[in-house]
Protein backbone atom coordinates (compact mmCIF):
# COMPACT_ATOMS: atom_id res chain seq x y z
CA UNK A 1 0.00 0.00 0.00
CA UNK A 2 1.31 3.50 -0.87
CA UNK A 3 -0.47 6.11 0.77
CA UNK A 4 0.31 9.40 -0.79
CA UNK A 5 -1.41 7.47 -3.74
CA UNK A 6 -3.97 6.95 -2.14
CA UNK A 7 -4.63 10.31 -1.13
CA UNK A 8 -4.23 11.18 -4.30
CA UNK A 9 -6.33 9.04 -5.91
CA UNK A 10 -9.65 9.84 -3.74
CA UNK A 11 -8.48 13.39 -4.17
CA UNK A 12 -9.22 13.10 -7.78
CA UNK A 13 -12.17 11.70 -6.71
CA UNK A 14 -12.00 7.79 -7.48
CA UNK A 15 -13.04 5.63 -4.94
CA UNK A 16 -10.64 3.60 -2.78
CA UNK A 17 -11.78 -0.48 -2.92
CA UNK A 18 -12.58 -2.37 0.69
CA UNK A 19 -9.39 -3.65 1.29
CA UNK A 20 -7.46 -0.41 0.74
CA UNK A 21 -9.80 1.28 3.46
CA UNK A 22 -8.94 -1.82 5.82
CA UNK A 23 -5.12 -1.68 5.16
CA UNK A 24 -5.36 2.56 6.13
CA UNK A 25 -7.09 2.20 8.99
CA UNK A 26 -5.47 -0.57 10.45
CA UNK A 27 -2.02 1.23 9.98
CA UNK A 28 -3.25 4.34 11.34
CA UNK A 29 -4.60 2.38 14.24
CA UNK A 30 -1.08 0.94 14.95
CA UNK A 31 0.96 3.79 14.76
CA UNK A 32 2.16 2.99 11.48
CA UNK A 33 0.75 6.25 9.56
CA UNK A 34 1.59 9.63 10.34
CA UNK A 35 -1.36 12.11 11.20
CA UNK A 36 -0.25 14.39 8.29
CA UNK A 37 -1.39 12.17 6.12
CA UNK A 38 -4.56 10.65 7.67
CA UNK A 39 -5.25 14.43 8.08
CA UNK A 40 -4.90 14.67 4.49
CA UNK A 41 -7.51 11.54 3.29
CA UNK A 42 -9.54 12.99 5.84
CA UNK A 43 -10.14 16.35 3.71
CA UNK A 44 -9.69 14.69 0.52
CA UNK A 45 -12.83 12.56 1.73
CA UNK A 46 -14.04 15.93 2.78
CA UNK A 47 -14.47 17.59 -0.32
CA UNK A 48 -14.70 14.49 -2.74
CA UNK A 49 -17.19 12.34 -0.24
CA UNK A 50 -17.60 8.74 -0.26
CA UNK A 51 -19.79 6.51 -1.75
CA UNK A 52 -22.25 3.92 -0.18
CA UNK A 53 -19.93 1.08 -0.31
CA UNK A 54 -16.84 3.20 0.77
CA UNK A 55 -18.68 4.47 3.35
CA UNK A 56 -19.46 0.63 4.70
CA UNK A 57 -16.06 0.15 4.54
CA UNK A 58 -14.59 2.84 6.82
CA UNK A 59 -17.31 1.83 9.07
CA UNK A 60 -16.71 -1.72 9.58
CA UNK A 61 -12.59 -0.92 9.14
CA UNK A 62 -12.97 1.33 12.01
CA UNK A 63 -15.50 -0.94 13.95
CA UNK A 64 -12.47 -3.90 13.35
CA UNK A 65 -10.12 -1.74 15.25
CA UNK A 66 -10.82 -2.41 18.52
CA UNK A 67 -13.17 -5.20 20.62
CA UNK A 68 -16.99 -5.66 20.35
CA UNK A 69 -19.34 -6.33 22.79
CA UNK A 70 -20.54 -9.88 22.81
CA UNK A 71 -23.41 -10.71 24.53
CA UNK A 72 -24.88 -14.16 26.25
CA UNK A 73 -27.53 -16.68 24.17
CA UNK A 74 -29.79 -15.52 27.34
CA UNK A 75 -29.47 -11.94 26.46
CA UNK A 76 -32.56 -10.07 25.65
CA UNK A 77 -33.17 -8.15 22.46
CA UNK A 78 -30.33 -5.15 22.91
CA UNK A 79 -31.04 -1.87 21.75
CA UNK A 80 -30.11 1.96 21.56
CA UNK A 81 -30.51 5.15 20.31
CA UNK A 82 -28.18 7.53 19.53
CA UNK A 83 -28.23 11.99 18.43
CA UNK A 84 -26.65 13.92 16.94
CA UNK A 85 -26.72 16.56 19.75
CA UNK A 86 -28.38 19.81 20.45
CA UNK A 87 -29.39 22.83 22.88
CA UNK A 88 -31.06 20.73 25.82
CA UNK A 89 -30.86 17.63 24.41
CA UNK A 90 -31.19 15.05 28.04
CA UNK A 91 -33.34 12.28 25.76
CA UNK A 92 -30.48 9.82 26.65
CA UNK A 93 -31.00 10.22 30.20
CA UNK A 94 -34.63 9.41 29.84
CA UNK A 95 -34.93 6.68 27.27
CA UNK A 96 -32.18 4.63 28.75
CA UNK A 97 -33.86 3.67 31.66
CA UNK A 98 -37.49 4.02 30.28
CA UNK A 99 -36.34 1.18 27.50
CA UNK A 100 -34.44 -1.07 30.30
CA UNK A 101 -37.68 -1.35 32.17
CA UNK A 102 -39.35 -2.34 29.22
CA UNK A 103 -37.41 -5.43 29.10
CA UNK A 104 -34.70 -5.40 26.54
CA UNK A 105 -31.20 -3.81 27.36
CA UNK A 106 -29.13 -0.66 26.18
CA UNK A 107 -25.52 -0.49 26.56
CA UNK A 108 -25.47 2.94 25.88
CA UNK A 109 -22.10 4.23 24.92
CA UNK A 110 -21.90 7.80 24.65
CA UNK A 111 -19.64 11.13 24.43
CA UNK A 112 -19.06 14.16 25.92
CA UNK A 113 -20.10 17.91 24.86
CA UNK A 114 -17.88 20.14 22.24
CA UNK A 115 -18.67 23.55 20.96
CA UNK A 116 -22.45 24.58 21.35
CA UNK A 117 -23.40 20.58 21.65
CA UNK A 118 -24.13 19.28 25.35
CA UNK A 119 -22.71 15.69 25.91
CA UNK A 120 -24.76 12.82 27.98
CA UNK A 121 -21.48 12.13 30.01
CA UNK A 122 -20.80 15.18 31.06
CA UNK A 123 -24.52 15.30 32.38
CA UNK A 124 -24.17 11.59 34.36
CA UNK A 125 -21.14 12.81 35.57
CA UNK A 126 -22.41 16.00 37.43
CA UNK A 127 -24.48 13.27 39.56
CA UNK A 128 -21.87 12.33 42.63
CA UNK A 129 -20.09 9.34 42.70
CA UNK A 130 -21.38 8.45 38.82
CA UNK A 131 -18.76 6.43 37.06
CA UNK A 132 -18.72 6.45 33.16
CA UNK A 133 -15.72 5.16 32.78
CA UNK A 134 -16.43 1.17 32.83
CA UNK A 135 -14.23 -1.47 31.51
CA UNK A 136 -16.07 -4.35 29.25
CA UNK A 137 -16.57 -6.72 32.35
CA UNK A 138 -17.68 -3.71 34.44
CA UNK A 139 -20.44 -2.54 31.03
CA UNK A 140 -21.16 -6.75 31.27
CA UNK A 141 -22.22 -6.77 34.79
CA UNK A 142 -24.56 -3.55 34.71
CA UNK A 143 -26.17 -4.56 32.08
CA UNK A 144 -26.63 -7.41 33.59
CA UNK A 145 -28.22 -6.37 36.56
CA UNK A 146 -30.10 -3.23 35.17
CA UNK A 147 -30.86 -3.91 31.97
CA UNK A 148 -28.52 -0.47 31.07
CA UNK A 149 -24.86 0.69 30.92
CA UNK A 150 -24.51 4.45 30.69
CA UNK A 151 -20.85 4.86 29.70
CA UNK A 152 -18.35 6.34 28.11
CA UNK A 153 -16.04 4.78 25.05
CA UNK A 154 -13.78 1.95 26.31
CA UNK A 155 -9.51 2.38 25.39
CA UNK A 156 -10.49 -1.33 23.49
CA UNK A 157 -13.71 -0.20 20.95
CA UNK A 158 -12.93 1.52 18.26
CA UNK A 159 -9.44 3.01 18.90
CA UNK A 160 -9.53 4.22 15.21
CA UNK A 161 -12.62 6.07 15.75
CA UNK A 162 -10.87 8.10 18.23
CA UNK A 163 -7.84 8.68 16.86
CA UNK A 164 -9.48 9.79 14.04
CA UNK A 165 -11.92 12.15 15.83
CA UNK A 166 -8.89 14.03 17.25
CA UNK A 167 -7.66 15.00 14.09
CA UNK A 168 -10.94 15.68 12.11
CA UNK A 169 -11.49 18.08 15.18
CA UNK A 170 -8.38 20.38 14.51
CA UNK A 171 -8.63 19.80 10.70
CA UNK A 172 -11.74 21.09 9.87
CA UNK A 173 -12.83 17.91 8.41
CA UNK A 174 -15.44 17.16 11.53
CA UNK A 175 -18.93 17.78 9.22
CA UNK A 176 -18.33 15.08 6.65
CA UNK A 177 -21.43 12.99 5.88
CA UNK A 178 -19.22 9.41 5.41
CA UNK A 179 -17.02 10.41 8.15
CA UNK A 180 -20.02 11.07 10.27
CA UNK A 181 -21.61 7.96 9.72
CA UNK A 182 -18.19 5.26 10.37
CA UNK A 183 -17.85 7.41 13.82
CA UNK A 184 -21.50 7.03 15.08
CA UNK A 185 -22.04 3.55 13.44
CA UNK A 186 -18.41 1.94 14.27
CA UNK A 187 -19.44 2.56 17.78
CA UNK A 188 -22.87 1.43 17.75
CA UNK A 189 -21.94 -1.46 16.11
CA UNK A 190 -19.33 -2.35 18.35
CA UNK A 191 -22.31 -2.20 21.11
CA UNK A 192 -23.46 -5.80 19.66
CA UNK A 193 -27.06 -4.28 18.87
CA UNK A 194 -29.96 -6.03 17.35
CA UNK A 195 -31.85 -2.39 16.87
CA UNK A 196 -31.07 1.35 16.98
CA UNK A 197 -33.07 4.35 16.68
CA UNK A 198 -31.36 7.62 15.29
CA UNK A 199 -32.68 11.18 16.33
CA UNK A 200 -31.08 13.00 13.33
CA UNK A 201 -31.42 16.88 14.27
CA UNK A 202 -31.59 19.78 11.85
CA UNK A 203 -31.89 23.67 12.96
CA UNK A 204 -30.13 26.48 14.07
CA UNK A 205 -28.41 24.32 17.14
CA UNK A 206 -28.03 21.57 15.25
CA UNK A 207 -24.70 20.17 13.66
CA UNK A 208 -27.08 19.74 10.47
CA UNK A 209 -28.41 23.48 9.85
CA UNK A 210 -30.40 22.13 7.07
CA UNK A 211 -33.85 19.48 6.90
CA UNK A 212 -31.47 18.53 3.91
CA UNK A 213 -27.86 17.88 5.20
CA UNK A 214 -29.88 15.94 8.41
CA UNK A 215 -31.67 14.04 5.45
CA UNK A 216 -28.36 13.04 3.87
CA UNK A 217 -26.84 11.74 7.03
CA UNK A 218 -30.33 10.18 7.61
CA UNK A 219 -29.87 7.93 4.80
CA UNK A 220 -26.49 7.51 4.69
CA UNK A 221 -26.49 6.10 8.45
CA UNK A 222 -29.67 3.81 7.72
CA UNK A 223 -28.23 2.66 4.70
CA UNK A 224 -24.94 1.99 6.23
CA UNK A 225 -26.17 -0.02 9.29
CA UNK A 226 -28.44 -1.97 7.04
CA UNK A 227 -25.16 -3.30 4.91
CA UNK A 228 -23.56 -4.33 8.30
CA UNK A 229 -26.23 -5.95 9.78
CA UNK A 230 -28.19 -3.68 11.62
CA UNK A 231 -31.69 -2.45 12.21
CA UNK A 232 -31.73 0.83 12.05
CA UNK A 233 -34.36 3.44 11.94
CA UNK A 234 -34.32 7.28 12.12
CA UNK A 235 -36.41 10.46 13.08
CA UNK A 236 -35.50 13.92 11.75
CA UNK A 237 -36.06 16.57 14.47
CA UNK A 238 -36.22 20.41 14.36
CA UNK A 239 -33.20 21.77 16.75
CA UNK A 240 -34.38 25.78 16.13
CA UNK A 241 -35.07 25.93 20.39
CA UNK A 242 -34.19 23.96 23.12
CA UNK A 243 -35.29 21.09 24.00
CA UNK A 244 -37.41 21.38 27.36
CA UNK A 245 -36.42 23.96 29.60
CA UNK A 246 -33.08 23.43 30.35
CA UNK A 247 -29.36 23.86 28.97
CA UNK A 248 -26.62 22.86 31.35
CA UNK A 249 -25.35 19.57 32.80
CA UNK A 250 -26.83 19.09 36.41
CA UNK A 251 -29.89 21.89 35.33
CA UNK A 252 -30.87 18.90 32.77
CA UNK A 253 -30.61 15.96 35.13
CA UNK A 254 -32.45 17.74 36.91
CA UNK A 255 -35.09 18.10 34.02
CA UNK A 256 -34.58 14.79 33.09
CA UNK A 257 -35.39 13.56 36.74
CA UNK A 258 -38.86 15.52 36.52
CA UNK A 259 -39.58 13.77 32.92
CA UNK A 260 -38.57 10.17 34.59
CA UNK A 261 -41.12 10.94 37.38
CA UNK A 262 -43.87 12.02 35.07
CA UNK A 263 -43.48 15.35 35.10
CA UNK A 264 -41.35 16.91 32.78
CA UNK A 265 -41.99 19.48 29.61
CA UNK A 266 -44.21 18.24 26.93
CA UNK A 267 -41.84 18.65 24.07
CA UNK A 268 -39.38 16.82 25.93
CA UNK A 269 -41.54 13.88 26.77
CA UNK A 270 -43.01 13.59 23.43
CA UNK A 271 -39.34 13.24 22.01
CA UNK A 272 -38.53 10.71 24.39
CA UNK A 273 -41.64 8.64 23.64
CA UNK A 274 -41.70 8.67 20.09
CA UNK A 275 -37.75 7.57 19.86
CA UNK A 276 -38.24 4.93 22.34
CA UNK A 277 -41.00 3.49 20.72
CA UNK A 278 -38.77 2.88 17.43
CA UNK A 279 -37.60 0.27 19.47
CA UNK A 280 -39.16 -0.65 22.49
CA UNK A 281 -41.31 -4.27 23.00
CA UNK A 282 -44.40 -1.84 24.46
CA UNK A 283 -46.26 0.39 22.25
CA UNK A 284 -46.08 4.14 22.99
CA UNK A 285 -48.83 4.41 25.25
CA UNK A 286 -47.37 1.87 27.21
CA UNK A 287 -43.99 3.48 27.51
CA UNK A 288 -45.84 6.46 29.07
CA UNK A 289 -47.42 4.88 31.67
CA UNK A 290 -43.92 3.50 32.81
CA UNK A 291 -43.07 7.49 32.80
CA UNK A 292 -46.10 8.39 34.92
CA UNK A 293 -46.04 5.21 37.20
CA UNK A 294 -42.86 5.41 38.67
CA UNK A 295 -41.58 2.61 36.92
CA UNK A 296 -38.79 4.69 34.62
CA UNK A 297 -37.62 6.70 37.69
CA UNK A 298 -36.92 3.48 39.33
CA UNK A 299 -34.94 2.13 37.06
CA UNK A 300 -32.85 5.48 37.10
CA UNK A 301 -32.04 4.93 40.61
CA UNK A 302 -30.67 1.50 40.28
CA UNK A 303 -28.56 2.76 37.65
CA UNK A 304 -27.04 5.35 39.39
CA UNK A 305 -27.00 2.97 42.34
CA UNK A 306 -25.15 0.25 40.67
CA UNK A 307 -22.56 2.78 38.58
CA UNK A 308 -21.23 4.30 42.09
CA UNK A 309 -23.83 7.30 41.51
CA UNK A 310 -25.55 9.34 44.44
CA UNK A 311 -29.43 8.42 44.49
CA UNK A 312 -30.34 11.08 47.31
CA UNK A 313 -28.41 13.79 44.95
CA UNK A 314 -31.09 13.11 42.19
CA UNK A 315 -33.74 15.18 43.57
CA UNK A 316 -31.59 18.10 44.90
CA UNK A 317 -29.38 18.53 41.53
CA UNK A 318 -30.12 22.15 42.47
CA UNK A 319 -28.63 22.17 45.93
CA UNK A 320 -25.56 19.91 44.87
CA UNK A 321 -24.65 22.37 42.05
CA UNK A 322 -25.55 25.49 43.00
CA UNK A 323 -24.39 28.59 40.57
CA UNK A 324 -23.53 31.33 43.17
CA UNK A 325 -25.45 33.86 40.72
CA UNK A 326 -28.91 33.09 39.08
CA UNK A 327 -30.28 36.02 37.73
CA UNK A 328 -33.43 36.11 36.01
CA UNK A 329 -33.78 37.84 32.26
CA UNK A 330 -37.41 39.24 31.26
CA UNK A 331 -39.17 39.71 28.51
CA UNK A 332 -38.84 43.98 27.75
CA UNK A 333 -42.62 43.57 25.83
CA UNK A 334 -46.23 41.51 25.67
CA UNK A 335 -46.48 39.47 22.60
CA UNK A 336 -45.87 35.93 21.10
CA UNK A 337 -42.50 34.27 21.62
CA UNK A 338 -41.89 33.66 17.99
CA UNK A 339 -38.00 32.44 18.33
CA UNK A 340 -35.96 31.29 21.46
CA UNK A 341 -32.69 30.74 19.05
CA UNK A 342 -31.05 27.15 20.14
CA UNK A 343 -27.51 28.45 18.68
CA UNK A 344 -27.86 31.14 21.32
CA UNK A 345 -29.26 29.49 23.92
CA UNK A 346 -26.04 27.25 23.39
CA UNK A 347 -23.82 29.59 23.06
CA UNK A 348 -24.64 31.11 25.96
CA UNK A 349 -24.30 28.04 28.27
CA UNK A 350 -21.10 27.84 25.99
CA UNK A 351 -19.85 30.78 27.41
CA UNK A 352 -20.83 30.11 31.21
CA UNK A 353 -18.44 27.18 31.36
CA UNK A 354 -21.04 24.08 31.07
CA UNK A 355 -19.28 23.40 27.44
CA UNK A 356 -16.14 23.14 26.01
CA UNK A 357 -14.41 25.09 23.40
CA UNK A 358 -11.49 22.22 22.77
CA UNK A 359 -11.89 18.67 23.75
CA UNK A 360 -9.56 19.62 27.26
CA UNK A 361 -11.34 22.30 28.50
CA UNK A 362 -13.36 21.39 31.85
CA UNK A 363 -16.96 21.84 32.61
CA UNK A 364 -18.93 23.66 35.48
CA UNK A 365 -21.72 21.75 36.24
CA UNK A 366 -23.59 24.27 37.82
CA UNK A 367 -23.80 26.89 35.24
CA UNK A 368 -26.58 27.02 32.25
CA UNK A 369 -30.45 28.17 31.68
CA UNK A 370 -33.25 26.78 32.90
CA UNK A 371 -37.00 28.01 33.33
CA UNK A 372 -36.31 29.10 29.14
CA UNK A 373 -39.55 29.97 27.57
CA UNK A 374 -40.91 28.00 24.39
CA UNK A 375 -41.90 29.60 21.38
CA UNK A 376 -45.58 30.39 20.97
CA UNK A 377 -45.85 31.26 24.61
CA UNK A 378 -48.07 34.18 24.53
CA UNK A 379 -45.99 36.76 27.33
CA UNK A 380 -46.41 40.13 29.35
CA UNK A 381 -43.71 42.56 29.65
CA UNK A 382 -41.53 41.51 33.13
CA UNK A 383 -42.10 38.07 32.03
CA UNK A 384 -39.63 35.24 32.50
CA UNK A 385 -37.40 34.53 29.48
CA UNK A 386 -34.88 32.49 31.54
CA UNK A 387 -33.02 31.97 34.20
CA UNK A 388 -28.76 32.46 34.23
CA UNK A 389 -27.32 30.27 36.38
CA UNK A 390 -23.46 31.73 36.51
CA UNK A 391 -20.56 32.07 38.74
CA UNK A 392 -20.06 36.11 38.44
CA UNK A 393 -22.80 38.95 37.69
CA UNK A 394 -20.29 39.95 34.51
CA UNK A 395 -21.25 36.17 33.15
CA UNK A 396 -24.69 36.44 33.89
CA UNK A 397 -25.48 39.31 32.35
CA UNK A 398 -22.99 38.50 29.46
CA UNK A 399 -25.45 35.53 28.95
CA UNK A 400 -28.15 37.02 29.29
CA UNK A 401 -27.37 39.37 26.21
CA UNK A 402 -26.49 36.50 24.29
CA UNK A 403 -29.74 34.75 24.73
CA UNK A 404 -31.87 38.18 23.74
CA UNK A 405 -29.90 38.42 20.90
CA UNK A 406 -31.48 35.14 19.63
CA UNK A 407 -35.42 36.42 20.93
CA UNK A 408 -38.09 37.34 18.45
CA UNK A 409 -41.77 38.35 19.04
CA UNK A 410 -44.35 37.72 16.57
CA UNK A 411 -46.14 40.74 15.20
Amino acid sequence: MHVPTLIARKRDGAELTRDEIQQVISAFTRGDMPDYQMSALAMAVFFRGMTAEETAALTEAMLRSGSTLKWPAHAPMRVDKHSTGGIGDKTSLVIAPLLACDGVWVPMISGRGLGITGGTLDKLESIPGFRTQLGEDEIYRTVEKTGCALVGQTTGICPADKKLYALRDVTGTVPSIPLITASILSKKLAEGLDRLILDVKHGSGAFMRTYDDANALARSMVGTAKVLGLRASVHINAMNEPTGRAAGNALEVAEAVACLQGRGPADLEEICLNLAAAVSISSREQLRQKLHDGSAWRKFQQIVAVQGGEVSALEKMHLVHRAPVIQEIRAARSGVLARMDAYQVGLAVLELGAGRAKASDPVDFAVGCDEIAKTGTQMRAGDVLCRVHARSESAAGQAGRTVLEGVAWAE
